[in-house]
């Protein structure tokens, strides 16, 4: 035997019964068949209790008593839902009063005008870096640039000023933009910008002193909204460091201030379970006694099945 061990003796070994023992699943918590011509309401039923199965139920049900309460329901969302072509599952959650207020990255703008401009949007970069001409969209930079000024120059926040430009311009697809609905239907959606991060920071025109100006009103007016969480939602849907840091910040900002901001549910949406969200979203933000929940997945099933999830779930009277 090497360095003289031998094999351990078993004798001695302590058992429980397993009806004693603690179990994690259950067979009542298990999946149901799926029979043809259910409902979606029975789909959700017949999913498994078990991790996402009941993960994806404790956020719809979460939302769901936030539109009942009239509670809070904000959305930090990162730009790859506008990408997945998401815009009318947002929009119809926000014309429902289901969602209350919207955060994007500075990418969020300039995906959201492009689809209200041409109803195209996501260039290809591999095929456009090499030569240069990535992020040179002419009509873009002029546009948001122009967004930015005014937004300095009417004292507004930047989600508010490319949504009144969006409508101003009458743009033929702006009833797809995000940012245009939250202006009319008086919903704030805010724009959380990093400099350096977004095309339109390479034009000549941008003015990195107004966009700094209006992200900080945007920061402010995002602070104001988180100030009402309590009992209500906070939603991250792939952002992977700006948004969750943005959020951190908001929340410990209104606590210091005097706002009772602990018990709420905090959700985190993505492909993959990144640490700044898990941290600054669903842990430490809930550690006071709300809900962190996270789900992995594709935006583009994740967020259409907990809207419907959570239409399903509300009666028309909570409209």
């Amino acid at each position: 035997m090497t360095d003289g061990f031998k094999p351990i003796v078993l004798d001695g070994l302590k058992t429980c019964a397993l009806s004693d023992r603690k179990s994690k699943v259950s067979a009542s918590d298990f999946a149901s068949p799926w029979e043809a011509g259910g409902t979606f309401r029975e789909f959700l039923a017949r999913l498994p209790r078990i991790l996402a199965g009941e993960g994806i139920q404790e956020v719809i049900s979460s939302i769901a008593k936030a539109r009942r309460e009239r509670k809070t329901t904000l959305v930090g969302m990162g730009a790859h839902v506008i990408k997945v072509g998401l815009n009318p599952v947002v929009i119809d959650l926000m014309q429902r009063r289901i969602i209350t207020g919207i955060a994007m990255n500075g990418a969020g703008i300039i995906h959201d005008l492009e689809v209200a401009m041409t109803g195209q949007t996501s260039e290809d970069v591999s095929a456009a870096l090499g030569n240069g001409s990535f992020g040179m969209a002419r009509e873009t930079g002029n546009v948001l640039n122009d967004a930015i000024r005014t937004a300095r120059d009417k004292n507004l926040g930047l989600g508010e000023a490319v949504g009144k430009t969006i409508i101003d311009e009458n743009f033929p697809l702006k009833d797809k933009s995000i940012l245009a609905r939250g202006v009319q239907l008086n919903i704030p959606v805010t724009v959380h910008v990093a400099i350096g991060t977004d095309i339109i920071h390479m034009h000549p025109e941008f003015d990195a002193e107004a966009a700094g100006g209006a992200t900080h009103r945007d920061f402010r007016i995002f602070s104001s909204m988180v100030s009402t969480l309590e009992n209500g939602v906070y939603l991250n849907i792939g952002s992977a460091v700006i948004l969750p840091e943005v959020f951190l910040k908001a929340l410990s900002l209104v606590r210091n201030l005097g706002h009772t901001v602990h018990h709420f549910t905090a959700v985190n949406l993505d492909f993959i379970r990144h640490y700044r969200p898990m941290t600054n979203v669903v842990h430490r933000p809930t550690a006071d006694g709300g809900k962190g929940l996270s789900l992995v997945g594709h935006h583009e099933l994740l967020l259409p099945m907990i809207a419907a999830g959570v239409l399903e779930e509300l009666d028309p009277v909570d409209f």
